[in-house]
């Protein structure tokens, strides 16, 4: 095992679905998260999206089956995990690599996972660069990967690199920016207008922090620069046709789509939901928003649940005809 990396707190009961916090250190300090169900439940790892937090799946989660095993995380920068150091960026592949560590400090062989929007990226890349670990992966109003065109990508490299470059010039002259509680919601639901206000009460219990005069957000502001780990089209469908995980692909109606407003990208999702149907993946579209499954988790519970069982009753089938060729 990593020697670095070790579960340093996994405050699990026996009780079934019970909530517990979790924590693994990195060499830059912690990644932090809440788990639910039994100590030998199935593994899920689930994977919140950009400047959310674990506690996206707080009311989804209690929907799905009991005895199964969720850990679900902040990433690095969000939520109470620790943040990066200073003069590093935030990209994909960093987020895959944090993916790997846990795994390593989870010591699971193979698992299934749950991504929502930035965190189904991190889910579609991981699954495509270690296909042997994951059994099925549930994309919540994701496609996998977010390719950029070809001619842009010099443009939003240099974008993030100008970015980090002044915004550490001007952090001495910054500092976090506190709020009351009610204007911290208020931001919040300005920034996401696809969240409701129970879900921005909920993401902010891990989201802000208690300083003197009001509170404060958690989440690193280096998150918000341009990512410079970009991939084209070509890229994103290689990465894609290595992945041997099942998929399942839940759109919402008024979900990320509705944020293109280029045409180039609605064309790149079509590639993409198109590559994953070529290789028996299921794409289903439901009623809801960017944050359906935080907003409304009814409206995916029973989909989720339908999709992961039966990747179980597959392994019990395949385990049966294991044993049965085994006695031949």
């Amino acid at each position: 095992m990593i020697q670095t990396l070790k579960v340093v707190r996994h405050l699990m009961t026996k009780v079934s679905n019970a909530r517990s916090e979790f924590s693994v250190l990195v060499p830059w300090g912690e990644i932090k998260g809440k788990v639910w169900g039994p100590d030998n439940g199935r593994p899920i790892l689930c994977l919140h999206g950009w400047a959310d937090n674990c506690g996206t799946f707080n009311t989804l989660i209690p929907l799905l089956p009991k005895e199964w095993k969720f850990v679900a995380v902040d990433m690095a920068g969000h939520g109470l995990s620790s943040h990066r150091p200073p003069g590093v960026f935030y990209t994909f592949p960093a987020y895959v690599a944090d993916v790997r560590r846990i795994i390593e400090a989870l010591q699971w062989k193979r698992f299934s996972i749950i991504g929502h929007s930035m965190g189904g990226n991190v889910a579609g890349m991981f699954s495509a660069l270690y296909p042997d670990m994951v059994d099925s992966v549930v994309l919540l109003d994701s496609y996998g990967f977010l390719p950029t065109d070809s001619k842009d990508l010099h443009k939003a490299m240099t974008r993030g690199f100008e970015e980090m470059l002044q915004f550490e010039k001007n952090k001495e002259e910054k500092s976090a920016k506190v709020y009351t509680y009610e204007n911290a919601v208020m931001r919040l639901l300005a920034a996401n207008p696809s969240l409701s206000e129970q879900s921005a009460h909920i993401l902010l219990e891990r989201g802000l922090t208690r300083v003197e005069g009001g509170v404060v957000f958690t989440r690193d502001y280096r998150i918000n620069l341009k990512n410079i780990a970009r991939l084209s089209l070509e890229q994103s469908l290689e990465l894609q046709s290595r992945i041997r995980a099942r998929i399942l692909v839940v759109l919402a109606e008024e979900g990320f789509e509705k944020m293109f407003s280029e045409p180039e990208q609605k064309k790149f999702t079509s590639v993409l939901l198109q590559g994953y149907k070529d290789r028996q993946g299921r794409v289903v579209n439901v009623p809801g928003d960017h944050h359906v499954h935080l907003n409304t988790p009814e409206n995916v519970a029973q989909i989720v649940t339908d999709f992961l069982q039966e990747e179980a009753t597959l392994q019990s089938i395949n385990t049966a005809m294991d044993t049965q060729s085994a006695k031949l």
